[in-house]
């Protein structure tokens, strides 16, 4: 049964393909950026590129939370490990992602970059969690120890950071904080529209956008529509099937071709317009936007993260331990910030492939499974996506 459906799954695959191929004009180019990891990863694993004519190009977006998340950060989970005897819990694949080398005391300071996990081998009691329920375990178990959950993510992980902040409230844990990283994707996407180097993608605009498919559950697809009345950009939000893409895909050439710009739903079996409300009030009654936050990539973004309010201040690590954030550049080869903003691709990296791999991520785009360095890694489809350089 398993090869029957995937038999039916190729067949309408090919025939989106056709109808897409069908439909584009052929006087013009369409660029689509599709702005979440997830989308890339689906992109690049089943070869969708590959069936999209070659007028149709796709351009990988920042939505991936462990990719645009900027080294001092990072460096801040670290000097609390090191530095300040606290238990630092966080995602698995956030240990991995490359940091420097200031977070530690100049006296065990390396030569080489730092990250999560070399700063565990350093000593630092740092673990993996699969949620913030085991950071609450973490806090229960060693009451003598601060713990603090790095918590970093999009709108889909913050309902269960701000459902441990309530929870260490009302049970009264005092050892127990938070270092805030969850970012928001509408405020991503509005910085990309008005960043002149972005918008123009080489000498192709971006015509629009594959929204995201789980961040879109819990806001709903209204957020949207901003971009679309103001920006005149469409989006179509897309689940994580290939199939799901490429019928997004198809929805934007229509728009394109009769010149409309709205949000349209093709997720709508998981979407709502409103999203989830009860998520929604959840995380407004534990956090408030910053004024702005450095993604890593796009620089300062205006309102573009999550800080813990201060009705739970003290629950709030950077309040806690007085930690002062300080910028740090990306490795000076490391194409990833290009990567991110969506005007290079991985394989415009010097360090592509040969220095820079899973087993020995040079930048965090080569670390998570929904990193474009990843993906194209993973699944070695170089050859069958052209894509334009800004210049």
């Amino acid at each position: 049964m398993k090869y029957v459906d995937e038999f039916r799954s190729a067949q309408l695959a090919q025939r989106i393909a056709a109808r897409i191929a069908a439909e584009v004009q052929p006087d013009r180019r369409y660029a689509f950026m599709e702005f979440c990891g997830g989308h890339t990863h689906a992109i690049a694993r089943h070869g969708v590129s590959a069936l999209l004519p070659a007028a149709v190009r796709m351009i990988h977006g920042p939505g991936c939370p462990v990719c645009v998340l900027p080294i001092g950060r990072i460096d801040q989970a670290i000097h609390l490990a090191l530095e300040r005897g606290a238990i630092v819990a966080t995602y698995g694949d956030t240990l991995r992602v490359p940091a420097s080398a200031v977070a530690a005391a100049p006296a065990r300071r390396p030569a080489a970059p730092l990250s999560l996990m070399k700063a565990k081998a350093l000593g630092g009691d740092i673990r993996m969690v699969y949620s913030p329920a085991d950071a609450l375990k973490l806090a229960r178990e060693h009451a003598d120890r601060e713990v603090v959950f790095f918590a970093i993510g999009f709108e889909t992980t913050t309902p269960p950071t701000a459902l441990l902040i309530r929870q260490a409230a009302a049970e009264g844990l005092r050892n127990l904080s938070v270092l805030c990283c969850h970012v928001l994707t509408p405020s991503a996407i509005t910085h990309i529209l008005e960043s002149a180097e972005v918008r123009q993608w080489g000498t192709v605009p971006i015509d629009g956008f594959v929204g995201p498919a789980h961040v879109s559950v819990v806001i709903g697809s209204a957020p949207y529509e901003h971009f679309a009345v103001e920006h005149a950009k469409p989006v179509v939000i897309a689940g994580f099937e290939p199939l799901d893409v490429m019928q997004a895909v198809l929805m934007l050439v229509r728009q394109v071709n009769q010149g409309r710009s709205e949000v349209e739903n093709e997720f709508s079996r998981a979407v709502t317009r409103e999203g989830n409300r009860t998520a929604q009030a959840l995380v407004a009654e534990v956090f408030e936007p910053r004024e702005r936050f450095e993604w890593r990539g796009l620089g300062e973004v205006p309102a573009g993260a999550l800080k813990i309010r201060p009705a739970y201040a003290q629950f709030d690590a950077e309040r806690r331990f007085g930690l002062t954030y300080r910028p740090v550049p990306d490795h000076k080869q490391c194409e990833c910030g290009a990567i991110l903003r969506g005007v290079k691709r991985p394989t415009d990296c010097k360090l592509f492939g040969t220095l820079c791999t899973p087993g020995n991520p040079m930048g965090p785009c080569m670390v998570s499974s929904e990193g474009a360095c990843a993906a194209h890694y993973a699944y070695g489809r170089f050859k069958d996506i052209e894509v334009v350089v800004a210049t």
